[in-house]
């Protein structure tokens, strides 16, 4: 076979609707460098405009004969890519309607990207070494001969003989030797420097490695099942539902433990970076720095570096949120996600994939184990189960025997008619007193940030909204400002109506109200407040958790980074305010994320040796969803649920495509979105398909840009893809909708 002379490269310029693998001439200086995985700088369109482009295969032919563009330059002295990650990019931008590159970009840690100057975002970090170039008793002679003319070069090699190897910069610190007085025995060759790639770590396991936990009963039983899936030689998937406190992360150490004692690798994925550090410390105690961690809020050295161990096995089990699923593992046994629930893993920005999507071709692709678990598992993973496409496995009960917490629903409308206008009704105010008084925590829930939702004037009814969003604007009591939860926009509150000259309203409780509030009830009480606005401040979730933790803190409140996945044994009281607030968004998802939320942080109540209780509060006492969240009781509630959904011929029992047009001008993105769905009934030929809208998002204008949405309700197969990547083509390149962006969303999340 003649030697490979063309590439095929993903261009990272090629929009959507340009995309597709693009020939070019590999130069014969650079045959046997330019290889699958490779980047490459490339000439692209008419004009010849360098791009950026991914080596996706190379061959000895082309079908568009000797008239080929060469390759300009090669950036990468190695593949980045493998080539079931190059698989797996085509295969994203087959299902998630994005560019082959959009897919790599998220595959790849943002460290291995360059800036526009052609130099790298982020370089490896190396340490001077120096040791001894000659014997200890050579060195030791010199240092007697040179004590009087040279005493730094004498300090340096009396160090080096009695330590051997020693960090540069430490070596001069402890000696006070000059740089010079080292340089003069380098070139002496007296000693030896050299350079060595040292890694940014933002977690270092420095304890004693822990026996694995014992498991109970019920866990072995889960474990022994789970075992038998892993030796299968095909891909499995299960489904671990587990009340609140059961012991599920037990469960996933003995898994781990069995997949890296049989030379596997693992990926364990958590939702909110505020559960990581305990994930971490948890995991760390048990299998050491063999721990990588991925997520977000590393610094994008850490998150290279730890990439890198990854790719070069010296860490093979990765513990991260959304994006740790594209982790370099080889050998990949086992991907658990813990909370599977959540709407976290599913990425709102293109690539939108979900992680467990993900998850399941790795799985697929690796005949591994896939294993979701969660209290409250997502309705299409239960349906899944109950149908036998999941194995299915529970634990029923507490891992300590402990019962679940007790739960009372109060009636807020009660609370107004007996002259309690506030947000912290007469009895949660007396369990937080006694707890206060027995020296055990407490947690508050409200899922809304900020002091008050709005304000208005009772006379005019003027409200303050955004200039660039549809939404009014959050009150923040600590900057006394107005801010946008959207776009940012803030500006100071007027005394009076700014319209009227009336009296201005504060209405709609946040947590920073709710932290207000609790100082005047307990005025000497230290109270602590986790949202994102405080989390900003302390600089990381592991900071307020550590605070609260080990300042025994009477009271945490706060938003939906305090519901799930936390462990405080001193934690005996939850209150839930405003239980109802999620219920009525108009999405088909509001049920199961209210009762996820209220079950979940429910369950973070009475995990030690004391008995927990909640206190839900809400305006609609009787509402099932509610009652069900107060008894704990998912397996009511999904049943319910699920008939709901076959009714509504939503997920699990029909896909949804989300074609979503935004732009400035209101007008012009309703005529596109009309255009659309008369293309989408002219295009589907499924009977059973159901094209819906135009229609508003929740929040109709963010950032000065309209959005509409058509939607399909239908089984999604690869006609279905093919006619809405064909309106994603036709509508984003034609000049009649110029202004007007429209992308595509399998199952969104909102």
């Amino acid at each position: 076979m003649a030697e490979a002379k063309v590439a095929k490269i993903a261009v990272s310029a090629a929009t959507y609707w340009l995309d597709k693998p693009y020939d070019y001439l590999i130069p014969e200086d650079m045959q046997g460098k330019v290889t699958p995985g490779v980047r490459v700088i490339v000439p692209f369109s008419r004009g010849n405009r360098q791009s950026e482009g991914i080596v996706l295969s190379v061959s000895d032919h082309s079908d568009f004969g000797d008239k080929l563009k060469p390759v300009i330059s090669v950036l990468d002295t190695e593949p980045v890519l493998t080539l079931s990650q190059i698989k797996l990019a085509l295969w994203m931008h087959d299902r998630l309607f994005c560019t082959v590159y959009d897919a790599v970009k998220a595959i790849l840690p943002a460290g291995l990207w360059f800036k526009p100057n052609g130099s790298r975002r982020i370089n490896d970090k190396t340490v001077e070494f120096v040791e001894l170039a000659v014997s200890v008793e050579e060195a030791s002679e010199l240092s007697q001969s040179k004590r009087r003319k040279a005493p730094q070069q004498a300090s340096i090699l009396e160090l080096l003989c009695s330590t051997g190897r020693v960090p540069a910069q430490e070596l001069l610190n402890f000696t006070g030797a000059s740089r010079q007085s080292l340089k003069a025995l380098i070139n002496a060759g007296f000693v030896a420097s050299v350079f060595e790639e040292v890694f940014r770590r933002p977690e270092v396991w420095n304890g004693e490695i822990q026996p694995i936990p014992e498991l109970n009963s019920d866990q072995q039983n889960a474990f022994d099942g789970l075992s038998e899936l892993l030796r299968s030689d095909k891909p499995q998937a299960a489904l671990l539902f587990g009340v609140t406190g059961s012991g599920k992360t037990a469960v996933y150490i003995h898994l781990i433990d069995k997949v890296l004692n049989e030379g596997k690798t693992a990926i364990l994925l958590v939702p909110e970076i505020a559960l990581t550090p305990q994930m971490i410390r948890t995991f760390s105690s048990y299998f050491g720095d063999s721990v990588a961690v991925l997520h977000s809020s590393l610094s994008i050295g850490e998150r290279y570096d730890e990439w890198k161990r990854v790719k070069n096995g010296s860490a093979r089990l990765v513990i991260g949120t959304r994006s740790a699923i594209f982790a370099p593992c080889k050998e990949l046994g086992l991907i658990i996600i813990d909370e599977e629930q959540e709407d976290s893993y599913k990425s709102e920005n293109s690539p939108r994939y979900h992680a467990r999507d993900i998850a399941k071709y790795l799985c697929a692709k690796s005949n591994s184990l896939l294993l979701l678990g969660s209290a409250t598992p997502d309705l299409e993973s239960r349906y899944s189960a109950q149908i036998g496409r999941y194995k299915f496995f529970t634990l029923s009960k507490r891992y300590n025997k402990m019962l679940l917490p007790t739960v009372k629903i109060v009636d807020m409308k009660g609370e107004l008619r007996s002259g309690n206008g506030g947000d912290i009704s007469a009895e949660l105010r007396d369990e937080l007193a006694e707890n206060i008084v027995h020296g055990e925590q407490s947690i508050l829930f409200l899922n809304r940030r900020g002091t008050n939702k709005l304000i208005c004037c009772g006379d005019c009814g003027f409200i303050y909204k955004c200039p660039n969003c549809s939404v009014s604007l959050t009150y923040h009591s600590s900057k006394k400002r107005l801010m946008c939860h959207y776009c940012g926009y803030s500006r100071r509150v007027d005394d009076r109506c700014p319209e009227c000259g009336g009296t201005l309203s504060f209405l709609g409780s946040g947590t920073q109200l709710i932290e207000e509030e609790l100082h005047e009830l307990f005025p000497e009480v230290p109270v602590l407040r986790m949202d994102i606005d405080t989390v900003k401040a302390a600089g990381t979730h592991k900071a307020l958790l550590e605070k609260f933790y080990a300042g025994k803190i009477p009271i945490m409140i706060g938003t939906q980074m305090v519901t799930k996945g936390l462990n405080f044994e001193n934690v005996t009281l939850i209150g839930v305010l405003s239980a109802d607030q999620s219920l009525y968004c108009g999405d088909y998802r509001s049920g199961e994320r209210t009762f996820s939320l209220i079950t979940q942080v429910v369950g973070r109540s009475g995990r030690g040796s004391k008995v927990g209780r909640a206190i839900i509060q809400t305006y609609t006492p009787d509402n099932e969803i509610i009652k069900l969240a107060a008894m704990q009781d998912y397996e009511s509630f999904y049943e319910s649920e699920i008939q709901l959904r076959r009714l509504q011929m939503t997920p699990p029992f029909a896909d949804i495509i989300a074609l979503t047009a935004s732009g400035q001008d209101e007008n012009a993105v309703l005529r596109c979105c009309t255009d659309i769905r008369s293309t989408l009934r002219a295009s589907i030929k499924d009977e059973y398909a159901k094209i819906l809208g135009p229609a508003p998002l929740a929040v109709v204008k963010v950032n000065n840009r309209y959005r509409y949405r058509v939607s399909i309700s239908c089984k999604i197969d690869a006609e279905i893809r093919s006619v809405v990547s064909a309106i994603l083509i036709k509508f984003n390149s034609s000049g009649k909708y110029k202004g007007v962006s429209v992308f595509a969303d399998s199952n969104p999340s909102d």
